[in-house]
């Protein structure tokens, strides 16, 4: 009988989430909107001209030339999966990355934030810590269920980036894909919405501006705000 069988639970009231719209994100420190290769492209491949290192683990680029990255945003800025946003740190009023929803399903629920290409102006910067927040709580409030981030398995910045926003290890897909002519194994984190609450709190509590000296210096950790909410943390990282 199907009652001596384990089966996942009933979800009581969940209802399809809608797909990304592309509408705006603001908040403090920074401000997502939809990629416009005709209003982002040129200031956006100036701020990524400043390190081709940013572009290792990506599929594409580095781009030689504003022409060139035009070319590229043109194709990617038109899609809905993946969907393309343009950071603006509103500190300084200048356009520094991408990101984007990709791998969208809202038939189960899940979402992919993906494409995460921050130049070293936008890097380690409260802006870049609240476009990832501003990502998350969109899907978690639409009605996501799970909220995914991959990267290369060798992207230990990616790695640390992903756990410190409280998403949990979930494995390593191994040669999971290829990339540039070369091997990729991929690591694989998530949350989930039962998470949501506890990192919501503590991204508030990071990014409120008395967790900051007067020179800007974080008070506490966003990564000690999330440990106790991660499922599981990534091994590669002690």
């Amino acid at each position: 009988m199907l009652q001596d069988r384990p089966v996942g639970p009933k979800l009581i009231n969940w209802k399809e989430p809608p797909a990304p719209d592309g509408a705006a994100l603001v908040g403090r420190y920074a401000a997502l909107e939809r990629l416009d290769a005709d209003r982002h492209s040129s200031d956006l491949h100036r701020a990524n001209s400043a390190s081709d290192a940013i572009w290792d683990y990506m599929p594409y680029g580095p781009f030689s030339s504003a022409a060139q990255y035009h070319r590229w945003a043109r194709q990617v800025a038109v899609g809905q999966d993946p969907l393309f946003y343009a950071i603006t740190n509103l500190e300084t009023g200048q356009l520094g990355g991408v990101a984007s929803y990709l791998r969208i399903m809202p038939q189960s629920g899940s979402i992919e934030v993906g494409h995460i290409n921050l130049s070293p102006s936008l890097q380690r910067t409260r802006a870049a810590t609240e476009a990832m927040y501003l990502m998350m709580k969109w899907a978690f409030e639409a009605g996501y269920r799970r909220y995914e981030w991959k990267c290369d398995a060798l992207n230990m910045p990616s790695r640390r980036a992903a756990e410190r926003l409280g998403l949990s290890y979930e494995g390593i897909f191994r040669q999971a894909t290829v990339v540039k002519g070369r091997n990729r194994d991929t690591a694989w984190f998530a949350a989930i919405d039962t998470e949501w609450p506890a990192l919501q709190e503590a991204f508030q509590i990071w990014l409120a501006p008395s967790n900051f000296d007067e020179e800007g210096r974080q008070r506490e950790s966003l990564s000690t705000l999330t440990r106790l909410v991660r499922a599981a943390s990534d091994p590669a990282q002690g």
